[in-house]
């Protein structure tokens, strides 16, 4: 693999965009996509996950060399800004035209999450409604997959909620790890003035909120399976926390916060797919 690729790679955040497709894929799965559904919604999915972590590793490659962000490779000049950019534009326009191979309405759906999420890269990281994006583009993203069946039927309103309450959730526990860096190049969303305390609290209270509303959301009682994923969405983040202060002791960047974020979404989609149809 050339060293462009592999810097390509590392830039698009392989981490969390690997997890969030492979919900929209098992999502698909589960609301009764057939194989070429599950493709088409998985391609567009990882497509706007590539333009997103490329924007942003564009956008911020001056702050992260301020701060040394080794990992970070354009910062590290392992890849060229431009590339980067460039990369992020053809994947940006990919998105819709993969969408497209579904129906119209999901394209636009798609289209949306993917234009707020990059409106989150710029301009509204350092604002007070910095978590707007996330609730807007997560709660997007099952919208998108519902959308996506034949004959675009709507998507349920409990679903699309806690997938928002999820991305929210997301936004402060991926902040946790960069608030000295942040602090330092002038980054200033919503969890930077809520401080690193607030931003845990209101990072678990989303991801029990969005785990909560799966469970009650559908109709019928709660299962066994709904209430052991709540008691997996209190328990996950403090155990992660725990953790990331660990890494961060012995000098590594705690990202256990964002991980836990990523397995709870995991299990919230295992819990709709093993609960049947949803719609």
């Amino acid at each position: 693999m050339s060293s462009t690729v592999l810097g390509l790679v590392r830039a698009s955040h392989p981490e969390p965009a690997a997890a969030v497709t492979t919900v929209a894929g098992l999502l698909a799965v589960g609301v009764g996509h057939r194989p070429s559904g599950v493709v088409a919604v998985v391609l567009t999915v990882l497509a706007s996950q590539l333009a997103v972590g490329w924007a942003n590793d564009a956008l911020d490659a001056g702050r992260d060399a301020t701060v040394g962000r080794t990992d970070k490779p354009v910062a590290a000049g392992a890849v060229g800004r431009r590339t980067v950019a460039l990369a992020a534009a053809v994947a940006a326009l990919a998105t819709p035209a993969l969408a497209l191979a579904t129906n119209p309405p999901a394209a636009l759906c798609a289209t949306a999450g993917l234009v707020s999420a990059l409106l989150y890269d710029w301009p509204l990281k350092s604002s007070p409604v910095s978590v707007l994006p996330y609730a807007v583009s997560f709660g997007s993203l099952p919208a998108f997959v519902v959308l996506a069946l034949p004959g675009a039927p709507a998507p349920p309103v409990w679903l699309v909620a806690a997938a928002a309450c999820l991305g929210a959730g997301a936004h402060f526990a991926n902040v946790l790890p960069d608030f000295a860096d942040d602090a330092r190049t002038g980054v200033r969303g919503l969890p930077h003035r809520l401080g690193p305390a607030g931003s845990r609290v209101a990072a678990a209270a989303l991801l029990l909120a969005a785990t909560a509303t799966l469970v009650v959301g559908p109709p019928g009682p709660p299962s066994g399976v709904g209430l052991a994923a709540v008691a997996a969405a209190v328990v996950v983040p403090p155990l992660s926390w725990y953790g990331g202060r660990a890494t961060a002791r012995a000098g590594g960047r705690p990202v256990a916060a964002f991980r836990a974020v990523m397995l709870v979404a995991l299990i919230d989609v295992v819990l709709l797919v093993s609960s049947g149809r949803v719609v």
